[in-house]
């Protein structure tokens, strides 16, 4: 396929591999400086904008949305959260984020993130093409790497670039480039999953809830005004048709039950989906000319909400490099990439994994298990270093900050 006949061919400095959040938020970075790319994604737009994902962003995430230009709608129709409740015990604790550490988090669905992204490409007459076919990517190890692909009317095409960044999502081919015996995979799967439902009701919180009980984890979570989004422990291989709407809500008011009365606002159920999760993380992050960024190189747990967060600050760091690599620097400036982007992600996946471990009961655990636990959410919530600790990981470390 590689020297096969294609109807067109193109040139720009970066291609990008992937049209998700990623991608295309470092499409519109570059575009900032004058650099023109082509974004390819095998999904379609409308693919992407239906696929329901969590939308917890930090501060300078939401920040970077409205201060580069991307869309102000953030501020419009997302929700500020000054704090979150952690319900063990069967009662409330609330960790206020903004009294600790002076930063909030944004709820806004990462689908409005990336329909804002799209939105703005579009705007900008930035090239992006979306349910592509057959794509290849070709020649990284040299200075003249090439993608190739089909576009959806059935013809070939082929785009000549300086670098390829591969941000093609949890199922990356990019990463599956780097030769196998010169990468290394660090992983961790977990032996329990999240039912997850879209229900609509009203609020039953003003802001997100994390609950912790001897029958398992709850996160209560909201979208609108009328669509909630709820989860709750399951095992991995759980079938959603075993699920009627009365036992969902069932299994969810008892998880959420305390001293306090709390319960969640019920109505009819949208959707239902068993989401399985991991920690991953691939090095290197470049190979030739080729680099990695958000979930193509490194995945985590939901339960700390990093996963969105991570991949737009690798871009970040990212875009800076590339303009680097571009210029007087060359190639050599893209060996700054992977430490600066490591030390953010490496410590992503330990708060990640230490809240999933802190919330959720793991199958087989003992009553001292679950005393343990309970001791270990009285430090965080009863202690002012335990506090800050989770409010300072929660909403992003702060600019300046190495990473």
């Amino acid at each position: 396929m590689a020297d096969a006949v294609v109807d067109t061919v193109a040139s720009v400095p970066v291609a990008v591999i992937g049209a998700g959040p990623a991608g295309l938020m470092l499409a519109h970075r570059l575009s900032r400086a004058g650099v023109d790319t082509i974004v390819v994604d095998t999904r379609t737009r409308r693919e992407i904008e239906t696929t329901h994902r969590a939308g917890i962003l930090e501060a300078d995430a939401a920040r970077d949305l409205v201060e580069t230009g991307v869309s102000d709608r953030i501020l419009r129709e997302g929700h500020e959260h000054e704090g979150t409740e952690l319900r063990f015990g069967g009662r409330a604790h609330r960790i206020h984020f903004k009294a600790l550490v002076g930063e909030s988090v944004w709820l806004y669905p990462q689908t409005d993130v990336f329909t804002d992204l799209a939105d703005a490409r579009d705007r900008d007459g930035g090239t992006v093409h979306f349910g592509v076919k057959g794509t290849e990517v070709l020649d990284i190890t040299t200075g003249t790497p090439r993608v190739r692909y089909t576009a959806a009317d059935g013809s070939r095409h082929e785009v000549r670039a300086q670098y390829v960044v591969g941000a093609d999502g949890s199922r990356s081919m990019c990463r599956n480039l780097v030769p196998e015996d010169r990468r290394v995979r660090y992983g961790k799967e977990y032996p329990f999953a999240w039912f997850g439902i879209m229900a609509e009701a009203p609020p039953s919180a003003p802001e997100l809830v994390y609950a912790h009980s001897g029958h398992g984890f709850a996160l209560i979570s909201q979208r609108t005004e009328t669509v909630q989004r709820m989860y709750f422990q399951c095992s991995p291989g759980e079938s959603v048709d075993a699920w009627p709407d009365d036992r969902i809500w069932e299994t969810l008011q008892a998880r959420v039950a305390g001293e306090d009365g709390f319960r969640l606002k019920e109505g009819p159920i949208l959707d239902k989906s068993v989401l399985r999760f991991r920690s991953f993380v691939q090095e290197p992050m470049r190979w030739g000319s080729m680099v990695l960024a958000g979930d193509a190189a490194h995945t985590v747990p939901p339960t700390g909400a990093r996963g969105l967060n991570l991949a737009l600050h690798d871009v970040k760091v990212l875009a800076d490099i590339l303009l680097r690599a571009l210029g007087t620097e060359g190639e050599a400036a893209l060996e700054d990439y992977q430490p600066r982007a490591l030390q953010r992600i490496w410590r992503a996946q330990n708060f990640s994994h230490w809240m999933t471990r802190l919330l959720h009961t793991p199958p087989g655990g003992t009553p001292f298990d679950l005393r343990r636990q309970l001791g270990e959410l009285d430090n965080v919530v009863g202690t002012p270093a335990g506090r800050t600790y989770l409010a300072v990981q929660y909403t992003g470390w702060p600019v300046g900050s190495q990473a």
